[in-house]
C-alpha cells in the first residue's frame, strides 16, 4: 500500500491532468467527478480518498466493498464491477448507485429488492458500445428497449449509461469511438425519452482524456491514484 503523502502527489497530479483536458476541450473541470477505484486496496485507501475530501468511491467486488464500509463512514459506494443476480440483495441499501445493470434478470430483480426495502435504488445502464466480447454491457441497438423497462420499474432511478472501452493501449483512436458511440446513444436516448440521463461514466486512467474529450461526466480511476496491484 502506498503511503497517504504518495496518495496525495498522485491526486494532483490526476486532477491536474483532468483539468488540462477539459481545457483542451472546453469543458469545465466540474463538469467531471472523479471516482477513487479502490479494488484490491485495502480500507486505508478509502480513508485517504476520505481525508482528501473526496466523498465516493468505486468498487468491483460485492464482499470487499461491505467489508470496508462497516470500518468508513459516511463514504457513499458506487459498485462498478458486474453484478451476480444472485448478490443483489446484499448490495441494495448498501450502495449508492449501480453502474453495471445490463440485463433483464438483474434490473427485474434490483426492482423487487428495492421495493421490498421501501427505497429507490439509483443505476446506470451498462452498454458494450465498443463491442468487445471481453466486457458485459448491452449492445447499443439493445439500449432502447431496456431504457424502456428500466423507466418502468417504480424503485429505479436511471440516470445514465455507464462503458468500458476495450483495451487497446497503443490505439486510442479504439477508447475514443466507444465513448463517442455512448455519448451520441445518450443523446438519442434523452430525446426520444426526454428524461434526464446526465451521467455518463465512461473512462480510467489509461483512456481519461478521451472520454472527458467525448464528453464524460465520470471518470473511474485506480492505477493512477494508487498505484499496480497484481491479483
Amino acid at each position: 500500500m502506498l503511503s497517504e503523502d504518495q496518495f496525495k502527489r498522485n491526486l494532483c497530479e490526476v486532477q491536474n491532468e483532468v483539468g488540462e483536458f477539459c481545457s483542451q476541450f472546453d469543458r469545465s473541470p466540474d463538469e467531471v467527478v472523479l471516482l477513487p477505484v479502490t479494488k484490491k486496496w485495502p480500507v486505508d485507501a478509502v480513508r485517504f480518498c476520505k481525508d482528501a475530501g473526496i466523498g465516493k468511491v468505486g468498487e468491483n467486488r460485492v464482499q470487499d466493498a461491505l467489508a470496508k464500509q462497516s470500518e468508513v463512514p459516511d463514504v457513499e459506494w458506487e459498485l462498478i464491477g458486474h453484478l451476480q443476480s444472485n448478490k443483489v440483495n446484499q448490495v441494495i441499501g448498501k450502495f449508492e448507485r449501480i453502474q453495471t445493470v445490463d440485463s433483464i434478470k438483474l434490473l427485474q430483480k434490483i426492482q423487487a429488492s428495492a421495493e421490498r426495502r421501501e427505497l429507490r435504488q439509483k443505476i446506470l445502464i451498462q452498454v458494450n458500445s465498443g463491442e468487445d466480447p471481453a466486457k458485459f454491457g448491452l449492445l447499443i441497438d439493445e439500449a432502447e428497449d431496456f431504457l424502456e423497462r428500466a423507466l418502468g420499474c417504480s424503485h429505479l432511478i436511471t440516470e445514465g449509461l455507464m462503458t468500458i472501452a476495450p483495451y487497446a493501449p497503443d490505439d486510442s483512436s479504439v477508447a475514443r469511438r466507444a465513448f463517442f458511440k455512448l455519448r451520441e446513444l445518450r443523446d438519442r436516448l434523452k430525446e426520444a425519452f426526454q428524461v434526464d440521463l446526465d451521467e455518463l461514466s465512461m473512462g480510467m486512467s489509461g483512456d481519461l482524456g478521451e472520454a472527458i474529450e467525448a464528453g464524460s461526466t465520470m471518470i473511474r480511476v485506480g492505477t493512477a491514484l494508487f498505484g499496480q496491484r497484481d491479483g
